[in-house]
């Protein structure tokens, strides 16, 4: 009975052993099926997307161009396209979308227009005398500029990403500067590379070191205990140094006038014309310059599908002939139909800007109407999105050139023709309307004179631009008018607006040599000759007071706008010849 106790106990050692090896097996099987299964149901942590170098740091982004400035940040993205800078404002700024059209949609914060009361310009040895010091030019200390760039660059620093984009001003290429911009929006990258003229690949390669560098630190205010900053805005120009600091404005336009204000300066130095203006040309190759200030037209009016566009706003004049400075457009979206501005609105596709529209986020339709974010709505796009666009953007010498202005009063005439002295005088008033929003603090239209139609963005005395524009009208024979694109039958609040169908009637006839041979008549107290009749123009509206029920009123109205040009011009009279006194209004 032991024994067969002790054999069954030995058995069943045995069967346990057998019972382990084969239940050791199937776990082992079990492990090597779930194991797959457990792996493809397993919850993964983000990774990382590998991305091509062509969407984000190129092979010509050389951190030595950001490290020599002091600047640290790794992520850097350099010459990126639409579709990259796309992309980037779409994930990190708020305000951005793609709209109906493919355009991208910007917003520029608190500041929707330039703040022009807040740009300085430094005192400093080598250009001290050259500059027109004052209210358009205000004076910095290089100390103080050295603090406005030290808060940029620290604050470029704390980004987590930077953009920087080389490019070109002016389309000539004798001419033109290497401009390079580094901000912290892809917005301001974008509407930088619309702007500046784009270089080619061969080009960006041997770009080399810029002539100027743009810190645009916008979303950063300025130290209001700096020296000479009275706000929290600052944009700052170093023409020794080379370098403009931008702070407290995520406006866009201030890095384009920027620009601009650099042409201002070193263009004229070499006798060429910088101008204010927008220039296309005709089918025999007729330039006509249009210079103006925002809200008159200049883009509206040299967007015309019979002519080719050179330009809609920046242009230099050289003994050659003109070229734009720009490689874009920047033109005013409000009200924007496609029936009044056809070659606009079709230009409003992918690669194009706009900045401040107000839009359904449902279909990306946007309101032009809807001026409840600024009345400054702008859209910024590439020459190229004209369909007659000229490229390269040069041209001739004019032929005519045409005096823009918004006439708050409602007392000058559509157009008149002006003699050389009175070209002059009207170049240096530089009479207008201030357009509500295009500028921070105005409300409504207001009476202002701005000398050569861009005082803003002059940095010499207007008497050197206007002895270059007389010298140059002088050479070619260039016929010069004035016309006004502002108010008719009553003032700002009683009248209406000139119709833009006949501001377009009154330039075909202006193109086609019509009005340059109509019979004239002399519109008192301003002594300008006014065509009797135009081309598909009725001839009432061409003498003004003719369109007013209160004549009474439009007497009182035009000795005050004339008192007003004889004031403003005041300033001016030292160094003016004796006719473009005389031109004056009596």
């Amino acid at each position: 009975m032991a024994a067969r106790t002790s054999a069954l106990r030995s058995l069943a050692r045995a069967c346990g052993a057998v019972r382990r090896i084969h239940s050791s097996r199937v776990l082992a099987d079990q492990a090597k099926i779930r194991a797959p299964i457990a792996d493809a149901l397993k919850v993964r942590q983000p990774q990382a997307m590998s991305v091509p170098k062509d969407m984000a740091q190129f092979d010509d982004a050389d951190m030595a161009i950001l490290h020599n400035l002091g600047i640290e940040t790794d992520a850097v993205i350099h010459n990126a396209r639409p579709g990259t800078l796309y992309d980037e404002a779409l994930r990190y700024e708020k305000g951005s979308a793609i709209l109906s059209t493919g355009a991208l949609a910007a917003y520029s914060g608190a500041k929707t227009g330039r703040s022009p009361m807040d740009k300085r310009v430094v005192e400093e040895d080598t250009t001290i005398d050259d500059v027109w010091w004052g209210t358009v030019n205000m004076g910095l200390s290089e100390k103080s500029f050295s603090i406005n760039r030290e808060r940029a660059i620290d604050y470029l620093n704390t980004r987590p990403r930077l953009y920087v984009l080389d490019g070109f001003a002016g389309w000539d290429p004798e001419y033109r500067y290497k401009i390079r911009v580094i901000t912290s929006r892809a917005y301001h990258a974008l509407f930088m590379h619309n702007m500046l003229i784009r270089p080619t690949e061969e080009e960006l390669a041997n770009f080399g070191e810029p002539d100027y560098t743009i810190y645009n630190a916008g979303a950063f205010p300025a130290n209001r205990a700096t020296d000479g900053m009275t706000s929290g805005t600052s944009v700052s120009l170093n023409f020794k140094a080379k370098e403009v600091v931008i702070l407290g404005s995520q406006y866009a336009g201030e890095m384009k006038k920027g620009v601009f204000t650099i042409m201002n300066y070193l263009l004229p130095k070499q006798g060429i014309l910088s101008m204010h203006a927008s220039a296309n040309e005709g089918q025999d190759g007729d330039v006509t310059v249009f210079f103006g200030l925002s809200g008159t037209g200049k883009t509206t009016l040299s967007a015309d599908e019979n002519r080719k566009l050179i330009g809609d706003d920046e242009h230099a004049w050289t003994d050659k002939g003109v070229f734009n400075i720009e490689g874009g457009c920047y033109a005013k979206a409000i009200g924007l139909t496609r029936e009044k501005e056809p070659e606009i609105w079709d230009a409003i596709r992918f690669g194009a800007l706009l900045e401040n529209v107000v839009f359904d986020t449902r279909t990306g339709e946007v309101d032009y109407d809807d001026n409840s974010i600024t009345e400054n709505t702008r859209v910024s796009y590439p020459l190229e999105y004209i369909p007659n666009v000229k490229i390269p953007a040069v041209g001739g010498h004019p032929k005519n050139i045409i005096m823009l202005t918004c006439d708050a009063f409602g007392v000058l005439p559509p157009v008149s023709k002006l003699t050389p002295a009175q070209a002059m005088y009207h170049f240096i008033s530089g009479y207008t309307a201030k357009v509500a929003g295009t500028e921070m603090g105005v409300s409504e239209p207001t009476a202002t004179f701005s000398a050569c139609f861009g005082a803003p963005f002059m940095v010499w005395h207007p008497a050197k631009y206007a002895e270059l524009l007389a010298d140059k009208m002088a050479k070619h024979n260039v016929n010069a008018w004035l016309i006004n694109t502002g108010w008719t039958g009553g003032a700002f609040g009683a009248g209406h607006r000139m119709s833009l169908k006949d501001t377009r009637a009154i330039i075909d006839a202006i193109h086609s040599g019509d009005l340059a041979k109509a019979e004239y008549e002399n519109f008192p107290r301003f002594n300008l000759k006014v065509p009797k009749s135009c081309p598909n123009v009725d001839s009432q509206i061409l003498m003004p007071n003719k369109t007013w029920t209160d004549q009474t009123e439009f007497e009182r109205m035009s000795t005050k706008l004339s008192a007003l040009f004889k004031d403003n011009f005041e300033k001016f009279k030292d160094g003016c010849s004796e006719d473009i006194k005389a031109a004056a209004p009596e």
